[in-house]
């Protein structure tokens, strides 16, 4: 592929037996992108959403159904990014600062995923529904495009 970087030429992808260690920092942007983005870490569980349902029972179906598919769009969404930063770039990469990040941003796209998770599962009362956003990736056309593109 002529696009293709090659490991060589690229100091991110260069094997290095320094990969394992931290210190000293090499990179010290990456590094403090990813201390940035550790300062921002919240759980789902930190959410409230014990008042949510009766806002959401009083919107039209329309938007039931759009803010639905958005929720099931993004919960299979997060789970597709963290395949490819599993597979792809955390495989690839070889600067430990930049695998650092990669690995706070599985985490952070597990957290994402949960909440979407939760957001369904607490707005979707009937169960058939709750399976159909569930199962996006197999349910959705749009999403199933966007599984098999990544």
């Amino acid at each position: 592929n002529e696009n293709e970087v090659k490991s060589d030429e690229e100091p991110l992808l260069r094997k290095s037996s320094r990969r394992f260690v931290i210190f000293p920092i090499q990179y010290p942007d990456i590094w403090k992108m990813y201390k940035q983005a550790q300062a921002s870490f919240w759980t789902a569980e930190e959410v409230d959403l014990s008042k949510d349902l009766p806002h959401w029972n009083k919107l039209k179906s329309e938007e039931k159904y759009f803010i639905s598919h958005i929720l099931a769009f993004f919960a299979a969404s997060d789970g597709i990014v963290n395949e490819n930063l599993v597979e792809r770039f955390s495989q690839e990469v070889q600067v430990p600062e930049a695998r650092c990040f990669y690995g706070f941003q599985i985490l952070i796209e597990n957290v994402h995923s949960e909440m979407y998770s939760l957001l369904i599962d607490t707005y979707i009362r009937d169960p058939k529904k709750r399976e159909f956003l569930f199962n996006a990736i197999e349910t959705m056309p749009y999403v199933k495009k966007k599984a098999d593109w990544a």
